[in-house]
């Protein structure tokens, strides 16, 4: 009986004992919830925003393209350039999930395990143990400190829920490869992909995967830029060794990574940054305008670049500037403008920003020599002023005196002259003489102003330029940027409009406040629609430039229409090309940094810039529009002869030119001559021969021109003409030049007034004659009905004298006599108030 109710107290004790133990459980776990809410409250309250991970640091100034896209990251001890998540191998990804975080895509954002053991080491002061999840290494990076307390961890832990239910695991894959450090300054995948390996984040392989998966851990160990002590190898083993177990990759690919281990080259350390030169170019605009200090307070720039414009840029001239070493050409530059809007669409400033030799100097900012792209702004001039695209200027050799301190004697590109060349031709050719003497016409101050108008600022009409430029200006004799050039010529592209060139869209500061905001361009009216016009059609026309071009060169782009000009120094030391259509101006330059010169084989339109601007331009036009200007109304259409550019003469062949309406010919062009030639010799006819009909009216072609700049009466500019006829075989360019002495005892004399047969109705009388002759006139007689009543003696071509004749019928007859006494004589009859036939008249008495 007590056994029974001892068993019976023993089951009631241990049935208290379990519901008390229960019940305090239950009571801990509550305590452990209401602590642990409280302390997630208590956290939360100071924690940062999760969204903040998908911004850069405030503590930055971030540079964008025109659509938003971070193009660098200035940080006092960082070199960032962030990458879409898309734009990054899906190796790398694989690899740093390997060795990072093997659960990344099946945890919840922390590691149970791992925060525990990372608990414990600090309760115990075990040392550090590593539990972060890449959630947690990204939300460290970004958002906390490195502090080691379990504060930090709690937070951490908090914000890992809270970023794993933002966003999705990509999402938050990309952000961490956008932060993590890889060694030195080199921070994120963007950087690192093009420091180690030279190349974008979607292009790295397995190997160059798995070593840059390896680095995040201890970047300063594993760098083979730092450390140099090989530990990179170890570790991209086992990086790969992790992603084969894991089943990223397969056996054979993780052996035939490993084969090329020990092969596996490094780029030199370089800046990661996409439109480096163009970004320092706006770094260094924004610091003269606000102080230098302005970027360590955080800014926010817009930028007018386009990075998909750039990169393309960019590619195509590192990849044609290669092409060049065989001309002695080291180096590149391009800048791509909007023709609306003056916007900078892309610079590039070197073939590659970080060659050692090369790199960093901006081309596209130094100041060259830019050859005979100045050409279409004497053209435009000349327009201007009234020459038309049909005039015609002697392409011969020419001296132009004191230019620049010594006589110039300028060539063409190929050193021949073509004698007679229309405008049109002469620029779409780029002939040398032409655009001189075309200056010469126009003035080089008015140049000067024009160049400056357009935004060439080195070219200014100021009294020191006028001294230091001469007509050698117009080939290039002065000194301009790349970027000024391209948008000089965008003022033909935008119909005479000058556009100052922009480069930012927007800046906003730390606490994201508007500083600055792009407002309309500034316009100026630099040439009339329809000038601009006329340039622009003759530098679209690949037919006028054929005859030192070629057709279908690299000027031309196939099925579009597009305006261009090329430009090399005569030295050889830089070559340019320039174009437009109405949305985009490209320009090109290739040189050397040093200005040394390049190999003389370098051609316009063949090698050089040319093939690089056709390139850029093909790419471009896939989106932007091709063409110029329409055409105004005042420009007219007109048939012109194709050689001497007036109206069509009769055998002559014709074309079509465009004309500025009221520039356009009225006649034939006047160098074509009609001349008397002696049916007895040849030579040209004699006044005497003239009178007797003795005479042949032959064509011929003569050149003349006037010389403008001449200061002691010769008139280089027809000697140099007449030197360049002698050569030319062709006849009708050789008109007699001696005069007839055939016929030279002759007199004929040629009575003016009264007319033959006529009747004058007025009693006084005007007598005119004229007396030809090759010897000199020693004697003239006037009669009158036979009677003499006038005698002149001395040498004289002409009488003219008024008689009072009474109503009749009279015969005049003038005698005139040479000095070797040989006469001739002319006689008429005419009529005073009545018919010269009617009865005769007797002996006048003339009153004079």
């Amino acid at each position: 009986m007590h056994s029974r109710r001892s068993r019976l107290h023993d089951l009631n004790y241990r049935q208290t004992l379990l519901t008390k133990g229960i019940t305090y459980f239950i009571g801990f776990i509550v305590v452990c919830f209401i602590i642990a809410f409280a302390l997630f409250a208590w956290y939360a309250r100071s924690l940062p925003a999760p969204g903040k991970l998908s911004q850069s640091s405030d503590s930055s100034s971030i540079f964008y393209d025109r659509d938003g896209k971070v193009l660098y990251e200035i940080y006092k001890d960082k070199n960032r350039v962030p990458v879409a998540e898309d734009k990054i191998s899906k190796y790398l990804k694989e690899a740093t999930v390997a060795i990072e975080d093997k659960d990344f895509y099946r945890h919840g954002g922390i590691s149970e395990k791992g925060i525990l053991r990372a608990f414990l080491s600090i309760i115990f002061r075990q040392g550090v143990q590593g539990g972060s999840t890449i959630t947690q290494q990204l939300i460290k990076l970004v958002l906390l400190d490195s502090s080691r307390t379990p504060s930090r961890k709690i937070k951490e832990a908090i914000l890992a829920f809270e970023v794993e239910r933002r966003y999705t695991k990509d999402q938050i894959l990309g952000m961490y490869l956008n932060e993590v450090p890889y060694g030195g300054t080199i921070y994120g995948i963007g950087s690192s992909s093009r420091a180690y390996f030279g190349k974008e984040p979607k292009d790295l392989t397995i190997l160059e995967s798995a070593f840059l998966a390896g680095l995040p851990q201890n970047p300063t160990n594993y760098s083979p830029f730092i450390s140099g002590n090989g530990a990179w190898k170890g570790r991209t083993k086992d990086v790969l060794r992790r992603m084969r177990e894991d089943k990223y990759i397969t056996v054979k690919e993780e052996e035939a990574a490993l084969k090329k281990l020990s092969t596996m080259k490094f780029s030199a350390p370089k800046l990661s940054i996409a439109a480096p030169h163009f970004v320092f170019y706006v770094k260094k605009m924004i610091e003269e305008e606000y102080g230098p200090k302005i970027m360590d307070q955080g800014l926010k720039v817009t930028t007018t670049i386009s990075t998909e414009v750039q990169e393309a840029v960019q590619d195509i001239v590192n990849e044609e500037v290669k092409k060049l070493k065989a001309y002695n050409a080291t180096n590149g530059a391009a800048v791509v403008l909007d023709s609306h809007t003056g916007d900078i669409l892309a610079m590039v400033g070197s073939y590659d920003y970080n060659d050692e030799k090369f790199g960093q100097f901006n081309a596209a900012l130094g100041l060259r020599q830019p050859g005979s792209t100045m050409k279409p702004i004497t053209y435009a001039l000349a327009f201007e002023k009234g020459y038309t695209p049909s005039t015609v200027v002697m392409d011969v050799k020419t001296v132009f005196p004191v230019q620049g301190g010594q006589d110039y004697t300028p060539v063409n590109y190929d050193g021949k002259f073509r004698g007679p060349a229309q405008l049109r031709f002469a620029l779409g050719n780029s002939f040398n003489v032409p655009a001189v003497k075309l200056l010469a016409m126009v003035g080089v101050k008015d140049f000067l102003q024009k160049a400056y108008m357009m935004g060439l600022s080195t070219l200014a009409p100021t009294e020191d330029n006028l001294r230091k430029f001469g007509l050698s200006v117009t080939l290039g004799g002065g000194e301009v940027t790349l970027l000024d050039l391209t948008n000089a010529f965008s003022v033909f592209a935008n119909g005479g409009i000058k556009k100052d060139v922009q480069y930012i869209n927007e800046i906003k500061d730390y606490k994201n406040s508007s500083i600055f905001k792009k407002i309309k361009s500034k316009e100026t009216r630099v040439f009339s629609p329809e000038v601009s016009y006329l340039v622009s059609h003759i530098l679209s026309d690949d037919v006028a430039r054929s005859e030192e071009f070629g057709t279908g060169s690299f000027l031309n782009i196939r099925g579009k229409t597009v305006a261009v000009k090329t430009g090399t120094t005569d030295d050889k030391r830089d070559n340019w090309t320039v174009g437009y259509t109405k949305d985009i101006t490209v320009g090109v330059w290739v040189g050397n940094n040093d200005n040394s010169v390049m190999n003389p084989k370098i051609a316009s339109g063949v090698t050089g810039a040319s093939p690089i601007w056709h390139n850029i331009m093909v790419n471009l036009l896939k989106k932007y529009e091709d063409g110029f200007i329409s055409k105004p109304d005042k420009v007219k259409a007109l048939t012109v002869d194709s050689y001497l550019g007036g109206l069509p003469k009769d055998g002559q062949p014709t074309r079509a030119e465009y004309f500025i309406e009221g520039t356009e010919p009225k006649d034939v062009s006047p160098f074509y001559k009609k001349i008397k030639v002696s049916k007895s010799n040849g030579k040209l006819a004699n006044e005497v021969e003239v009178k007797q009909g003795n005479y042949d009216e032959r064509d011929f072609i003569v050149f003349t021109e006037s010389d403008p700049i001449s200061t002691d009466g010769k008139n280089r500019w027809q000697e140099a003409i007449d030197l360049w006829i002698k050569d030319q075989g062709d006849s009708k360019f050789h008109p007699p030049t001696e005069t007839s002495d055939s016929s030279a005892d002759s007199v004929v004399v040629s009575i003016k007034s009264p007319n033959d047969k006529a009747t004058v109705n007025s009693n006084d009388v005007q007598i005119r004659a004229k007396i030809s002759s090759v010897a000199p006139i020693k004697n003239i007689k006037v009669y009158i009905n036979g009677n003499e009543i006038k005698n002149y003696d001395g040498d004289r071509e002409e009488i003219d004298e008024t008689m009072n004749l009474s109503d009749g019928v009279y015969e005049l007859k003038v005698v005139g006599r040479n000095d070797k006494d040989k006469a001739g004589d002319s006689v008429i009859k005419f009529g005073v108030n009545r018919a010269w036939d009617s009865a005769p008249t007797g002996a006048p008495s003339p009153t004079p």
